[in-house]
């Protein structure tokens, strides 16, 4: 196992980690916190009320699901619902103080089922896995045993599958911590669904931290060996709310490497310098600047510099209209830039907006993508007895 990868798991138990997750979710709402900008920043700081529910109509099946709302002391909301654990809308300022949606989704759960979405899979908002980006052909092999998964995106398996984390409906547990508003997520992925080995436990906390950061950290155990790849498929775009696409956001990725991918996105193995490259944002760089240099689009693994360290810098993406900015900080070891390449018109989003070609972009932390069959890769095999635990934040700022 690598060092890099044993900065997250946790020789804890996992009811503690849940715990620890769920801080302060039994405090009720008429605690009252402080409301100086100083006071604002103490670690004692409670939020004054908690989540708003409400209904966001009903699954295939006829299950209701919820989308609940958490809002911070500076009016910026983030709404997520129990389907697929998925984002809807993150309300953030921008340079003038107007709030705006910079999340691409839908206004209600019909939209995240239909059979356009459904066809083209774009994973909106969602959470992924058991296993986030692609494993080669749909097979892998574990402590001497093969395993045999479902493909879904050409000859490969890709996020967790036909019926991954995104397409359940997670326990949903809304609460506060001394950050800010939260929401709990559980979900027990049983034994072979999937393909998949061992009965899996996941928890995944949304929260919303006054100085308008989105805090997701997840934690699983499981009960057999299995490889365990957990992100967030939020499609981003800091000037939304007009209807542009994402090529003028200025990207960077302290990254000088990136994973070499054969025609299917499959990496050959190959961690190849950025220098020179396309695939350079070491330095800020508009993402429609080299974007034709590079077939298809970005959609790609980036081998993320300091990687060893608990938290590190993953990306920083800065939008010259609004001046809204983006700060993603993880403790795992690469990130998916995706630029929206397959995205052609057909979906329409909240209030009918139209999702055409780099309407949004994706940063989903995660580790390497097939690195199930890849032993030169950070392992992301979980075993009985460990306790997964990874952190990743998107932070919104403004520069004026």
């Amino acid at each position: 196992m690598t060092h890099s990868f044993r900065a997250v798991r946790l020789a804890v138990p996992f009811s503690s980690l849940l715990l620890l997750a769920a801080c302060g979710s039994n405090k009720s709402a008429d605690q009252t916190s402080a409301s100086s900008p100083a006071a604002a920043d103490s670690t004692q700081t409670k939020s004054t009320a908690m989540p708003t529910s409400a209904s966001f109509g009903k699954t295939n099946d006829g299950t209701e699901v919820q989308l609940f709302t958490l809002t911070n002391a500076s009016g910026a909301k983030a709404t997520i619902t129990n389907f697929g654990g998925t984002l809807t809308s993150l309300i953030v300022p921008d340079k003038n103080g107007k709030m705006g949606d910079v999340i691409l989704g839908f206004d209600n759960v019909s939209g995240y089922q239909s059979p356009e979405f459904l066809k083209s899979g774009p994973y909106f908002g969602a959470l992924i896995g058991r296993y986030g980006n692609r494993i080669k052909g749909g097979k892998f092999a574990l402590d001497g045993k093969t395993y045999t998964l479902a493909t879904n995106n050409g000859p490969n398996t890709l996020h967790g599958g036909k019926v991954g984390f995104d397409k359940v409906v997670w326990k949903a547990e809304p609460g506060t911590s001394a950050d800010g508003q939260t929401l709990k997520l559980s979900y027990l992925s049983k034994d072979g669904e999937e393909g998949y080995p061992g009965n899996l436990n996941v928890a995944v906390v949304y929260t919303l931290t006054n100085d308008n950061a989105l805090k997701i950290d997840y934690t699983a155990t499981t009960d057999k060996a299995t490889p365990i790849n957990l992100t967030n498929h939020a499609y981003f775009n800091l000037n939304h709310g007009a209807g542009k696409d994402i090529l003028g956001h200025e990207v960077t990725i302290p990254a000088d490497r990136y994973t070499v991918v054969d025609a299917t996105l499959i990496p050959t193995g190959e961690l190849r310098p950025v220098k020179g490259t396309p695939f350079d944002f070491t330095t800020p760089h508009a993402i429609g600047e080299r974007i034709a240099q590079v077939p298809g689009g970005y959609d790609h693994n980036w081998v993320l510099n300091n990687a060893a360290t608990p938290q590190h810098a993953a990306a920083t993406v800065y939008e010259p209209i609004t001046g809204r900015t983006m700060e993603v900080t993880t403790d795992e070891p690469g990130i998916q830039f995706y630029t929206g390449n397959f995205l052609d018109g057909t979906l329409k989003g909240k209030g009918g907006t139209v999702y055409g070609k780099h309407a949004g972009f994706c940063l989903e932390t995660q580790h390497f993508p097939d690195s199930p069959n890849q032993p030169k890769f950070p392992s992301t095999v979980l075993k009985p007895g460990e306790t997964f635990h990874s952190v990743s934040t998107y932070k919104f700022g403004v520069r004026k």
